[in-house]
């Protein structure tokens, strides 16, 4: 727990009752440093925050214009969606222009939150299937990359499935990641995420870093001319359509749709969020800049690190008041109620960030 201090709590009545700690990291592209709190080289895995570096290679290699994958259908392979028939529509074009079959997909079933789509479902009487699955986009995208590779026989693929760490699609996406991030492959840490592909762990200054860059890759003169591309088409896919990328009335969409295209957002499971701020966002002539958020205890509802998401940007003075309005169901402060809905104290941020200069 040394890596994390107190970022959220919650009052009943005037007492603090409990407390939610977290580290934060915020990054320019050339890696200096802006902005901290906690340990800003805490260690903690991305999860679904991963999610734009893991479709990098595919794009880089020429998916999107080998398949005619339109920015909607990549907005979807970055993300954790909701699993509503539209977000289900968009994963089965893709299947249909790559070949791929969602009976091959390995990321499982689950529970959908989305509550008009679990009501129509239940009306159709119709079951779970990967497709509705949050993670479905990028599963899609891992086989159909697989493929393509095998078309052009570039590798040989052998009998590993494409969920292996040692897979030669996973092997080139940790080697994007690192060199996104600025970190030795050997550095960053593998387990398996709740979608059964791999996840990785590195600092939160890193990821941050590799956030930055998502959003300007070309401040370093060494990046190659393909992977520009691809991010620039990542953040086009993932800004333009971020309906795809979450759901209706989630953080990261509601926030790339109220910012219009200054910022690239993508939450992770267990209290991590991934925030690229577009060059100028922070001022004329300022440096694209990463933000890496994490909270501790895993935040299960997934409102806390929404609302320090929210406090982060308001102290660097990256929303207006407009935004800042539009977004006050995500926080940073509101009312918390009890069964009768009567208002029985406040939940709100309570860090300072150390800003540097």
């Amino acid at each position: 727990m040394s890596d994390y201090a107190p970022v959220f709590e919650l009052t009943r009545g005037t007492t603090v009752e409990s407390v939610h700690y977290g580290s934060i990291a915020v990054v320019d592209c050339h890696g200096t440093l802006l902005a901290w709190y906690g340990d800003p080289n805490a260690i903690t895995y991305l999860r679904s925050t991963a999610k734009p570096f893991q479709v990098l290679p595919f794009l880089e290699h020429g998916g999107q214009h080998y398949y005619r994958l339109t920015l909607r259908e990549i907005a979807l392979m970055c993300a954790s969606h909701a699993g509503t028939d539209e977000h289900v529509a968009v994963a089965r074009s893709i299947q249909e222009k790559t070949g791929v079959s969602e009976s091959e997909l390995l990321c499982g079933v689950h529970p959908l939150s989305h509550q008009p789509t679990i009501d129509a479902m239940r009306l159709r009487n119709e079951p779970l299937t990967p497709n509705r699955h949050n993670c479905s986009g990028k599963h899609t995208g891992m086989l159909a990359y697989t493929r393509m590779l095998a078309q052009q026989a570039d590798i040989q693929i052998g009998e590993k499935t494409y969920i292996d760490a040692d897979h030669p699609i996973q092997v080139q996406i940790i080697n994007a990641l690192a060199e996104m991030c600025c970190l030795p492959a050997d550095q960053i840490g593998v387990g398996t995420d709740g979608c059964s592909a791999p996840n990785f762990a590195l600092p939160l200054r890193n990821a941050a870093w590799g956030y930055a860059r998502l959003c300007n890759p070309e401040a370093s003169k060494v990046t190659p001319s393909e992977r520009v591309i691809a991010c620039q088409t990542i953040r086009s896919a993932m800004t333009t359509h971020p309906d795809m990328v979450s759901g209706p009335g989630h953080f990261d969409t509601r926030l790339m749709e109220e910012t219009g295209g200054r910022l690239v957002s993508k939450g992770g499971a267990e209290g991590y969020q991934g925030i690229g701020v577009m060059p100028g966002a922070l001022g004329p002539g300022s440096p694209a800049a990463g933000i890496a958020i994490k909270i501790s205890d895993g935040d299960q509802r997934s409102k806390v690190r929404a609302a320090v998401a929210l406090e982060v940007l308001r102290q660097l003075d990256m929303l207006n008041s407009e935004e800042m309005q539009a977004l006050t169901s995500f926080g940073p402060c509101f009312p918390v109620f009890n069964w009768r809905k009567i208002p029985v104290g406040e939940a709100r941020p309570n860090f300072r960030l150390n800003v540097i200069g």
